[in-house]
């Protein structure tokens, strides 16, 4: 019997859940499977829902693929809709299925019976205006899909153009490098976004230069520094800033994420190749827990927030062994999450500092971080000796530094008057922390 069109109704069963959670590789599985079989794409659409869940649809010439996802029941529905007989969707069921690794039960049904039906010769009916339609090229892709980085009460998403670039399940993680659309490419690990080529620069200059400019001003020039963590490069590109430095050492456990940003995001990346640079993939925590005593003048924990290979960067123990391996008067710098997002982890971190380094001797700074979730995000320094990181800081020679830097190297966040003001703590934090 002909039909104007085959429609395979399909439920995915037993599932992997990651993926069925996972909007990248769903939409990434979708728009394979239509084109695979021979179809036309036009658009894809996708949304993910807090905090399981992805809808999404992938419209082609020959008609649409479908699907909805229920990850803590390891099912998803899929509706193949093709028209026309250059498309299969048998051969798209057979791609999903190997994609979600799956069990299934489908129904197939021809839509648009031709024996019931006539095609009008007197009725005239205009053509549509194609949209993003070439002639000699075919249709333009519009990939509507986002990136979100959440928990089960918020969540920030990034529009991105559907390509990834870098995907990678490591020992420790699972890498990634994305493409968005308003902030250019990103470095993701387990679908936590890490930096941005639009907003890097936020981060990178506040994790070094207040800790830096505040040890010169007091002790002279920074001969020696130690960076854990920091595996995007964009940490170590801003202390190469500073051309007295004779050596930085970098811990990063994890060599996929190196790669990934030398590969990807050279920017950021650029001074891998820096001959000061002692690179270790290795553990930092078992090394800062080795090292020599009073080696560096700076270290700076460059971390992911506490879970995973990250979460010994959070306790007592580390920054007592951070403290040992700093000279007199060396400072110490750790991202320190949000006070909006992270409360009791913002408040544990400094606390633990305070133990380790005295009362006086931590100083919380806030920043702008537009990417990173409630877009207030936090650095604890902490001094090995007696000097404020803000009264005792010499602001022209701050101000000096900053004009130096010309053309790529040029700070696009901090600058002097920053420098004090990041210190200045909304009321609300002064009260978490009790100061």
């Amino acid at each position: 019997m002909k039909a104007l069109g085959r429609h395979i109704l399909v439920e995915f069963l037993n599932c992997k859940a990651d993926v069925l959670n996972d909007v990248v590789q769903i939409e990434k599985a979708m728009v394979e499977a239509a084109q695979i079989a021979g179809a036309t794409v036009i658009n894809s659409t996708f949304h993910h829902f807090s905090p399981y869940g992805v809808s999404g649809v992938v419209v082609i010439q020959e008609s649409h693929l479908a699907i909805h996802t229920w990850p803590e029941y390891r099912y998803a529905a899929v509706d193949l809709f093709t028209c026309g007989d250059s498309v299969d969707p048998w051969v798209s069921f057979e791609f999903l299925k190997k994609a979600f690794d799956a069990s299934y039960s489908a129904l197939e049904m021809n839509r648009g019976s031709t024996h019931v039906m006539k095609k009008g010769s007197a009725l005239q009916v205009k053509p549509n205006d194609a949209e993003n339609y070439d002639p000699t090229k075919g249709y333009k892709i519009n990939r509507n899909v986002w990136f979100t980085d959440k928990d089960e009460n918020q969540a920030l998403s990034l529009r991105y153009t559907g390509d990834i670039l870098f995907d990678e399940r490591s020992e420790f993680q699972r890498v990634r490098i994305l493409e968005s659309y308003s902030y250019g490419k990103m470095l993701t690990i387990d679908d936590m976004v890490m930096c941005t080529e639009k907003d890097e620069s936020h981060y990178h200059e506040m994790i070094t230069h207040p800790a830096v400019q505040a040890f010169q001003s007091v002790q002279g020039p920074i001969k020696n520094a130690l960076v854990i963590g920091g595996g995007d490069g964009g940490t170590i590109r801003e202390l190469f800033k500073y051309k007295t430095l004779d050596k930085v050492t970098m811990v990063e456990i994890d060599e996929a994420v190196v790669r990934a940003c030398k590969l990807h995001l050279p920017t950021i990346s650029r001074e891998f190749s820096n001959p000061k640079l002692d690179l270790i993939i290795g553990d930092g925590i078992k090394f800062i827990m080795e090292a020599q005593k009073e080696a560096y003048d700076l270290i700076v924990v460059d971390g992911s927030d506490p879970a995973g290979p990250a979460k010994g960067l959070f306790t007592k123990e580390f920054y007592a062994n951070c403290m040992k391996a700093l000279k007199p008067n060396g400072v110490l710098i750790t991202q320190g999450e949000s006070p909006m997002f992270h409360a009791q982890t913002f408040v544990e971190l400094n606390g633990c500092l305070k133990s380790v380094f005295g009362q006086n001797n931590v100083h919380t700074m806030l920043f702008h971080a537009t990417t990173y979730p409630s877009g207030m995000w936090s650095l604890q320094l902490a001094i090995k000796g007696q000097y404020n990181p803000i009264q005792d800081v010499k602001k022209d020679q701050v101000q000096k530094f900053v004009a130096s830097l010309t053309g790529d190297n040029a700070l696009k966040y901090y600058n002097e008057d920053l420098h004090s003001a990041a210190f200045s703590l909304p009321t609300f934090v002064k009260q978490m922390l009790n100061s």
